[in-house]
């Protein structure tokens, strides 16, 4: 019993609370005689912990909030660590043990104390800005140690005798070993209830006392609360800002001993589903496997040693775990986890894991031995950090074959997702997927071809897979085929569908509820699909539709955590979104920051399952790359163009007018004025020296109305609003957009008058209202015909009547743009679609046709400039990273350093020209330079000179260099874009083809591209030319890829002839290449096709209505396409929901390759 707080192993809190330190010391002074009342006084001490670190970061909580949910919150804002998480749920869930039990061991309380402890010691160092050394832990002597002693050597005499088959009654030994241990009990009863009794007085003032320290307690936690209420925002983002950076490092220093790790891992071991005591539960004292129990029994020996846990399912051992302490690599010892698999010995009251697998055998080995437990683990209690990869994590590895691979996991497998493995057989699943046929999906080649690459590329233990499949190629129906197919094969017992925003979700289950499988029924009829918002799946459930911020709040911020088993497999869609900030930490940052700093959210939600990852984008970046791997199966927009199965565009249509031309321009003294974009109120600054902007600032930098006007005036002369076509217009901002939809009513009213529908242009971005509502009625009503957006448009709807893009905007990511460009690509032989304008105000096109991919040096976006300030600023912190490399010849300072100058630079270049034309701004900077004696905006220079030691010791003499920093940057936060009245007119409308400025140079260039070519005898192109009607289709292909390797399309050369020529006549590749090649004038496809099916009536006068019916449809489908190649895959494609070919064939008395042939000659006849 300790009997003075100075003398406790808490006294170090005494400089922050003397509540929380009176309360960590009457746990430990109840530890002796009443360890259950410790335990419960230490589950307030992690309750007062958790209220103190909430009031004191104006984190709200009352009485109803429970303290899982009051952990989550501060995890979420104070990115506590895992192991911290851990250390206090170890104290919940121990004090809620003691509460409900009524009994509690020393040990128990023991493990519970020194949880406290390793808790407060991190809370010292979050809280003290220079924490005091901290003295070494002393435990607290164990009053029941002799008795623990006593009941080990009884268990080990009961094993003892069970091997040599001896009546335990029988035993001399066991007997007197049971007597003492009775005498010891007594006594030690005895000796509480004297202590106790010894106690009352002082336990009944002690009960006087609790409410004066709950009083003493509240009136702390309300000064906290009142206090953060009377600091300004900037002042409470300051603190926040340093407490979190000591907290980051205080993360960093968590040692925990073997015997709290083995209490953590207990703990997870029990969140899986497994019940788990390393200290009772163990073989040694006596726990056995039983049947309807899933036992984690520690200590537990085999042929070759003793295994930390055997896990059991009932009779059934089904994994070996190897638990290491919390800085001993873990990964290479889980090789020991599979030497005590294969020398586990299955005594004849067990059951061989193999039965489950309907194998008579258990698991051959590498060598010439067998597996008796199919699965290994290997852990530490650390959540797994790619960085420390062998020293984090749950490894885990699958003994049944050995191709099979070890892995990391963030936590362990439940009982029944072990079992689903066992059962499970991905090699007969394979088996039938190799042979399910793909007719009755009816995709496309490329579709198949994309599924096969999965399943192939899976087949070779793969766990993850990308494929890159351009929009609008069908990548949603390339996915519910995949489903379909897993599901049907049981290849996967329950897949997970991942968006990124709810309307791509909605799109997808909209898919799954119309395209049909087998025996005409859809995807969503043959298996339980679970919507967005449906929260946790059911036991029917095979596929979960949700978003990334759905999986997000059930994963991190649910009181009931999923399992990491709970989906086998993950469907990413658009996988390019969401990673950009997903990076490999370096050595140095391991040493000094978080690691959910360097995680996107997506990625957080893919490493918490242990699935088969699928990821599929249009646009695959490096960093998609980097976590998927490179795609399996690549199917690109130009690829689908030449196909026919994407639409091309035309060369983009610039405007150019006199202020796109001249840029915008202020003169110095001149007023200009500010508009709040938060706000709407205008401020007039006068400028202290010239001001320009070019067209990449227009609609974001500064905003002249006037050139919107021209431009919209322009459109509205070119969008035929009475047609089927619609058209989708980029903007900046959203006022941007307001002030679009203005200018085009305004525009169409004075064309249209009375007749213009004011539904025909609607707003659509993230503030529009019933935003859902909207995008539907774009897609599939007439009206609107004009959406006007920002972001929410850019990717992932398919809205295939889009005929026309506008962008009034220009991006920075080619990514971005691509998916844009995608919006429109798509088919829509409805309303006759064969291209899609692109009109381009503000030359984006042309900006992005070359775009920069060098490495940045912020590495993280999210590392803040105040947290690098604040690392270089702690001597431990930089001392640390200099001892670490950088990879690059220096050292994590030096890294830091130039993280540091790249954000200085940004911010105070920015400020620079902000002050130009804010004179409060420029006295800022002036003063900030007389405090460093350094021109700012020469400050980022000046540091990289000093170098990294140097450079720290400047930030250590300038304390409120952060704050400083901080509040220049917030003269620049609030969007405030300049507002110009220049007036702008049309100065030339015009198509851009590249380096060919004229569509005549463009088809001159073409010309003699042909003729180069011909002089090379390329066989595809000489069969265009000279026998057109042999044409095959991959001839066709290669021609097209040929031709636009060297950038030449279809479209563009359709458009460059009717710029041209002033007609616009519809001909395909081959019409073009001969007129290049042989001088031939190009005549419409569509009066050949009309004089070819003349021909073929008059050759067949016998063919009846219905027969030439069915050739009308077909002629009909050949109108959209000119020289596609007419064969039975052509039939196949066109009338696939109507038979087919093989119906065709019927219809024209099994005469249909006759026919084709004979509308083959008709077609080319006037051709050699």
């Amino acid at each position: 019993m300790q009997a003075d707080p100075a003398q406790s192993n808490f006294r170090f809190l005494a400089q922050h609370s003397p509540q929380l330190l009176e309360l960590a010391f009457r746990a430990e002074y109840y530890f002796s005689s009443d360890p259950n009342t410790a335990l419960m006084k230490l589950r307030q001490f992690g309750e007062a912990l958790a209220q103190y670190l909430a009031a004191d970061n104006g984190i709200l909580f009352d009485e109803e909030t429970t303290q899982a949910d009051l952990l989550r919150e501060l995890r979420s804002r104070l990115a506590l660590d895992r192991t911290v998480m851990d250390l206090f749920h170890v104290l919940r869930k121990e004090g809620n043990n003691a509460i409900h039990q009524f009994s509690t061991s020393h040990s128990e309380a023991k493990k519970g104390l020194q949880a406290a402890w390793e808790l407060a010691k991190w809370f010292h160092r979050s809280f003290s800005s220079q924490p005091v050394a901290i003295p070494a832990y002393q435990p607290l002597p164990d009053p029941s140690q002799n008795l623990r002693a006593l009941q080990d050597e009884i268990a080990a005499v009961k094993e003892k005798l069970a091997e040599q088959h001896q009546e335990l009654a029988h035993s001399r030994e066991l007997a007197d070993l049971m007597q003492r241990e009775k005498d010891e009990y007594a006594a030690l009863a005895e000796a509480m209830d004297v202590e106790a009794r010894t106690l009352q007085t002082r336990l009944e003032q002690e009960r006087m006392s609790e409410a004066e320290w709950q009083q003493c307690y509240q009136e702390e936690i309300e000064k906290l609360q009142q206090h953060i209420h009377q600091l300004s925002e900037e002042a409470r983002q300051n603190q926040q800002k340093n407490l979190s950076s000591r907290i980051r490092r205080a993360n960093s220093q968590v040692e925990l001993s073997e015997e709290l790790t083995r209490v953590l891992i207990d703990q997870q071991l029990n969140e899986a589903g497994w019940q788990a005591d390393s200290k009772n539960l163990t073989h040694k004292k006596g726990a056995r496997p039983q049947a309807g129990q899933n036992l984690a029994i520690a200590e537990y020996p085999t042929a070759h040693g003793i295994a930390d846990y055997v896990l059991f399912s009932g009779l059934i051992p089904m994994a070996v775990v190897e638990a290491k302490k919390q800085n001993t690599d873990v990964a290479g010892k889980i090789v020991q986890a599979q030497r005590y698999a294969r020398s586990f010995p299955i005594s004849e009251n067990l059951i061989g894991a193999w039965t489950l697998e309907g194998r008579t055998v258990a698991w051959p080995d590498e060598g010439e031995a067998h597996y008796h437990i199919p699965f290994a683990y290997s852990c530490n209690g650390r959540p797994y950090l790619e960085q420390y990869a062998e020293k984090s994590g749950t490894w885990f590895r699958d003994l049944r074959h050995p191709s099979y691979t070890r892995r990391a996991l963030q936590q362990f497998h439940t009982p029944e997702g072990l079992k689903n493995l066992l059962q499970h057989s991905k090699q007969e699943a394979e088996q039938m997927l190799a042979a399910e046929p793909f007719g009755y999906l009816q995709l496309r080649d490329y579709q198949i071809k994309a599924i096969q690459a999965v399943e192939q590329h899976l087949a070779q233990n793969h766990r993850r897979a990308l494929l890159a499949m351009a929009t609008g190629t069908g990548k949603t129906r390339t996915i519910a085929g995949l489903l379909y197919r897993f599901l049907k094969s049981e290849r996967f017992k329950r897949i997970l569908f991942l968006v990124d925003r709810t309307a791509l979700g909605d799109q997808a289950t909209d898919t799954f509820k119309e395209m049909k499988m087998e025996q005409n029924q859809t995807l969503y009829q043959i298996y339980d699909i679970a919507e967005l918002g449906r929260q946790m799946p059911e036991a029917a459930t095979r596929v979960q539709v949700a978003t990334v911020q759905s999986m997000v709040k059930r994963i991190f911020d649910s009181a009931e955590t999923p399992p990491i088993d709970q989906f086998d497999c993950i469907i990413i869609d658009e996988a390019h979104r969401g990673y950009t900030l997903d990076q490999e930490m370096t050595e140095g940052e391991l040493a000094t920051r978080e690691a959910e700093q360097y995680l996107s959210a997506y990625r957080r939600v893919l490493d918490y399952f242990d699935a088969v990852k699928i990821a599929l984008t249009a646009t695959p970046a490096k960093h998609t790359s980097e976590i998927f791997g490179k795609p399996v199966f690549t199917y690109s927009y130009r690829e689908a163009v030449a196909d026919d199965w994407l639409i091309d565009h035309e060369p983009p249509i610039r405007y150019e007018t006199l202020l796109t031309q001249q840029g915008i321009h202020f003169d110095k003294g001149e007023t200009v004025e500010l508009l709040d974009t938060h706000t709407g109120e205008i401020a007039a600054e006068e400028l202290e020296d010239e001001l320009d902007f070019n067209v990449e600032a227009f609609n974001r930098r500064v905003i002249n109305e006037n050139f919107n006007r021209v431009i919209c005036q322009q459109l509205v002369k070119e969008i035929d609003l009475m047609g089927q076509e619609k058209t989708l217009i980029f903007c900046a901002t959203d006022s941007h957009a307001d002030m679009v939809k203005r200018l085009l009513d305004e525009s169409f009213s004075e064309i249209y008058g009375s007749d213009y529908h004011q539904a025909s242009v609607e707003k659509i971005t993230g503030k529009s209202d019933k935003v859902d509502q909207l995008i539907r009625l774009y897609k599939n009503e007439p009206y609107p015909k004009i959406a006007i957006t920002v972001d929410l448009l850019t990717t992932g709807i398919d809205v295939p009547a889009i005929c026309n893009l506008v962008f009034l905007r220009r991006v920075k990511s080619r990514i971005l743009f691509e998916q844009m460009l995608g919006r429109a690509t798509r088919r829509c032989d409805a309303i006759g679609k064969t291209a899609f304008r692109i009109y381009d105000p503000v030359g984006i096109y042309a900006a992005l046709e070359n775009v920069n991919t060098m490495k940045p040096l912020v590495r993280n976006p999210n590392i803040s400039l105040e947290q690098i300030v604040g690392e270089m600023a702690d001597p431990e912190t930089m001392q640390r990273a200099a001892a670490v490399s950088n990879g690059a010849g220096g050292s994590h300072a030096d890294e830091l350093l130039n993280q540091l100058c790249q954000k200085l630079m940004q911010v105070l270049r920015k400020a620079e020209a902000r002050a130009a034309y804010r004179p409060a701004e420029r006295q800022q900077l002036d003063e900030l330079e007389k405090i460093w004696n350094i021109a700012p905006k020469e400050l980022h220079r000046k540091l990289h000179e000093m170098g990294a030691e140097k450079a720290a010791e400047f930030i250590r003499r300038h304390p409120d260099l952060a704050q400083q920093l901080d509040a220049v940057r917030n003269n620049g936060t609030d969007y405030k874009p300049v507002l110009s009245s220049h007036q702008d007119k049309l100065q030339e409308r015009y198509q851009d083809y590249g380096n060919a400025q004229k569509p005549e140079d463009y088809l001159d260039s073409f010309n003699r591209f042909i003729q180069e070519q011909m002089s090379n005898q390329n066989i595809a192109l000489m069969a265009a030319i000279n026998r057109p009607r042999d044409l095959t289709r991959e001839q066709l292909k290669e021609l097209r890829q040929m031709l636009d390797q060297s950038g030449f399309s279809e479209t563009k050369l359709k458009s460059a002839y009717h710029q041209q020529s002033n007609q616009d006549i519809a001909a395909g590749i081959v019409a073009h290449i001969r007129r290049a090649a042989l001088g031939e004038a190009i005549v419409p496809f569509g009066e050949r096709l009309d004089k070819a099916m003349r021909s073929l009536y008059g050759r067949h006068p016998e063919w009846t209505p219905a027969q030439k019916q069915w050739l009308e449809r077909l002629k009909k489908q050949l109108m959209h396409k000119y020289e596609t190649i007419i064969d039975r895959d052509t039939i196949n494609e066109y009338f696939a929901t109507d038979g087919g070919a093989k119906r065709m064939d019927k219809l024209l008395d099994n005469n249909l390759d006759q026919v084709l042939e004979e509308l083959k000659d008709a077609l080319w006849q006037d051709y050699a």
